[in-house]
């Protein structure tokens, strides 16, 4: 587990228009999508890789939970993002719209505002960037989708690829994704370790 997927989760801005047809297919999916499970593996730039699993609630709510032995925490409470690190007793704050995982947070946001349709090999394949040209220092995030007639929206959600201002590659890959399953609030509270709370 690095820093290179917080570091990745900054502000979007304005990026130039991307083709409409990709990113109405993605806009859908996201608005059909009310909550999500999933298992995750997280690979980073020195090709370690972690695994755990996530847990989406619209709007606001995310956690990426380690596996045993990993003493981090990714998680959105509805108003922040926060990356916990109990081995440091530290935490790291992100208002959630300043991160393009808002993107999966919240189901009203235009994506065709900030985002753009990159080309694939295969037409299955939609691969949607966020990045702010203008303060390159918050890094990039491509989410990967697969076209699947039983999920919503006709569109599968398989990771995504986060690059940092230094170019350090963060990869997730999702597996056993369930959508619109109920989720309770409480599976996004979280003990934080400056009071003495552990994972």
């Amino acid at each position: 587990m690095t820093a290179a997927l917080p570091l990745a989760l900054a502000a979007p801005a304005l990026v130039s228009a991307a083709p409409a047809g990709e990113l109405a297919l993605v806009q859908t999916h996201l608005q059909s999508v009310s909550s999500m499970t999933a298992s995750f593996s997280q690979t980073d730039r020195l090709d370690r890789t972690v695994t755990g699993t996530m847990t989406l609630k619209r709007p606001g709510k995310i956690r990426f939970q380690y596996q045993k032995g990993v003493p981090q925490l990714i998680v959105a409470d509805g108003s922040s993002l926060y990356f916990v690190d109990y081995q440091v007793k530290q935490v790291q704050r992100w208002p959630i719209g300043n991160s393009p995982l808002a993107v999966l947070l919240n189901p009203k946001r235009d994506i065709t505002k900030f985002a753009k349709s990159l080309p694939t090999r295969d037409p299955r394949v939609l691969s949607i960037e966020v990045h702010d040209p203008a303060h390159p220092e918050y890094g990039r995030i491509t989410m990967i989708f697969h076209r699947n007639a039983a999920a919503p929206g006709g569109l599968m959600l398989q990771g995504w690829v986060a690059l940092d201002s230094q170019n350090n590659r963060t990869q997730i890959r999702l597996s056993n994704q369930k959508f619109n399953v109920a989720v309770a609030d409480g599976a996004f509270r979280w003990a934080d370790p400056r009071r003495g709370g552990r994972p």
